[in-house]
């Protein structure tokens, strides 16, 4: 696959509902911190440093031929190709926006990202479909030791690996699990869940991560520090919970069933027909109407859609996507209309 076909390609590995226990965890990630020893964070550097940096990182991952992955020079792509990395996740926010020396390594599958220049010097990330952190973890931290044979990086034998967010000082590892909760939120029971996580030395951020707010019941779960825990205890850790929010989830759609049966069948069903027959659906409503409609896939209250199909619709109908596979910039209103189109289009599939 070529860098343009990665571009180009409207559909990403790891929102394919597949994986273990896809119903409720639609992803797994794992992300390394790393920066090189003697060369100043990405937000204290001049450009002639960012430059220094940018070519070391480049040419470590060039020389390693068996990854087979992709240069991206984000300084080159327009700013809505950029945010169309940034709903697929394989960007950051942060990356995305304007600034010196910033590119991306991406794989064919876009499974794996190396981000470079972002608020640390190199963010490696894996990400997988379903619940699948060890396999996550292994292949990035694959990638890191392949990586650390050709750069030196900054490591302290009392703090552990070096970066410029204090949270990420230790292991740099964030480990992180995206999880689709709709009973939960039905069922008034989502704040508990949140509480009892944030007990357990975990954070709950929105779809996008730090800033972003939930939509469509979908949050990231992932450990909130690394310094003093081993990476085998914070994937361990984020392993139990996920297990024991799926138990809980679970727990919630049974109980819709046994005593909201009709309320949760119509809230279904008439997601699915504004779905089948809008004009227009903004983003937001989009991501609304799909999890509800997903919810009754899952729950076998809707049979005759493919759940493919409507997992990849949770990014085909993000603004970039819907003015990428239209081919050019749109207003608002032309988005909500086209999205519509799409929607009705994919589902007849």
């Amino acid at each position: 696959m070529s860098l343009k076909d990665i571009i180009n390609n409207n559909v990403t590995h790891w929102i394919s509902g597949e994986g273990p226990d896809n119903e409720i965890v639609l992803s797994s990630r794992i992300r390394l911190a790393r920066n090189i020893e003697d060369e100043p964070y990405p937000n204290q550097a001049s450009k002639e440093e960012k430059q220094s940096v940018s070519k070391r990182v480049i040419e470590a991952i060039s020389s390693q031929k068996q990854l087979k992955l992709h240069y991206i020079n984000l300084a080159d792509m327009p700013e809505l190709e950029r945010d169309l990395l940034v709903e697929k996740h394989l960007i950051s926010p942060v990356h995305a926006r304007e600034g010196y020396e910033k590119g991306v390594f991406l794989d064919d599958n876009e499974r794996i990202s190396v981000m470079i220049n972002e608020e640390d010097h190199i963010r490696i990330q894996v990400l997988t479909p379903g619940l699948q952190l060890d396999e996550t973890w292994e292949l990035a931290s694959e990638l890191d030791d392949l990586l650390e044979r050709k750069l030196d990086f900054a490591f302290s034998e009392k703090w552990g690996y070096l970066s410029s967010c204090p949270t990420n000082v230790g292991t740099g590892l964030r480990a992180s699990v995206m999880v689709h909760l709709p009973a939960l939120s039905l069922t008034n029971n989502i704040g508990k869940m949140l509480t009892a996580v944030s007990k357990l030395g975990l954070t709950v951020r929105g779809i996008y991560g730090e800033g972003s707010e939930s939509n469509g019941s979908i949050y990231q779960i992932s450990n909130q520090v690394t310094l003093g825990h081993s990476e085998r205890d914070i994937i361990d850790n984020l392993n139990s919970v996920s297990k024991q929010i799926i138990g809980q989830e679970k727990q919630a759609r049974q109980y819709l069933l046994q005593e909201k049966e009709s309320e949760v069948i119509d809230r279904i069903r008439r997601s699915f027909g504004i779905l089948n027959f809008a004009y227009k659906i903004s983003s937001d409503e989009a991501m609304k109407l799909i999890s509800n409609v997903k919810l009754g896939i899952d729950m076998g209250i809707i049979d005759n859609v493919d759940k493919k199909v409507l997992s990849e619709l949770m990014v085909l109908t993000r603004p970039a996507h819907i003015q990428k596979i239209n081919g050019k910039e749109l207003s608002i209103s032309e988005r909500d209309i086209k999205r519509s189109e799409l929607i009705q289009t994919r589902l007849k599939m």
